[in-house]
């Protein structure tokens, strides 16, 4: 028996329809949270948690030896009233998380912490520092201006999801896009 390419190629647009709802739910749902911007002698530190309610599909990948990478995006803007603000700092790193079967343990690199490496034998402990900025230097304080306002915005993208097979090449208008939180800003006088 034979099916009609026209149903075969239905089915694979509803499919991919469905599995983009699925997509856009675990977007709203990845976002940041206990945001907080501090001092230390020296320099504007960052910390933040990023608060991943669906990350059941991420884990399974882990398992089945994708290693999980998490992208951060930090941007410090100073806002000068009549003169165009003025990007002063940006940032990016990865988190990147693999899970040895052999050994049974989760390996976390940081590369903000000049590729710092971390084995747990918990998937949670693990993927506690996963979703951590924990003291991230943005900038020296000596290159802030006192009394003037600045704005901090951070993203983080999660994965990118692609359809198999790069079937994207044979149906371009299906996008089921990143997995990432939206743009997160602070507006602060310093």
């Amino acid at each position: 028996m034979r099916f009609p390419i026209h149903l075969i190629f239905l089915t694979f647009l509803l499919f991919f329809a469905v599995n983009s709802n699925v997509l856009a739910e675990t977007k709203n749902s990845v976002q940041f949270k206990d945001v907080t911007l501090t001092t230390s002698n020296s320099h504007l530190l960052l910390f933040a948690l990023l608060d991943n309610n669906g990350q059941h599909e991420l884990e399974e990948a882990l398992h089945s030896g994708i290693p999980m990478q998490f992208t951060f995006l930090v941007e410090l803007i100073h806002i000068r009233k009549n003169w165009s603000n003025e990007e002063l700092s940006y940032l990016e790193f990865v988190h990147t998380l693999k899970y040895d079967t052999v050994k049974e343990q989760y390996q976390l690199q940081l590369d903000e912490q000049r590729n710092r490496t971390m084995t747990f034998t918990e998937l949670t402990e693990a993927m506690k520092i996963m979703n951590e900025i924990n003291g991230l230097k943005v900038i020296e304080l000596a290159k802030l201006t006192p009394d003037s306002s600045y704005k901090l915005r951070m993203k983080a993208a999660l994965y990118e999801k692609t359809l198999p097979m790069n079937l994207h090449y044979v149906i371009p208008f299906i996008s089921l896009g990143n997995v990432e939180t939206d743009w997160y800003s602070i507006e602060f006088t310093y």
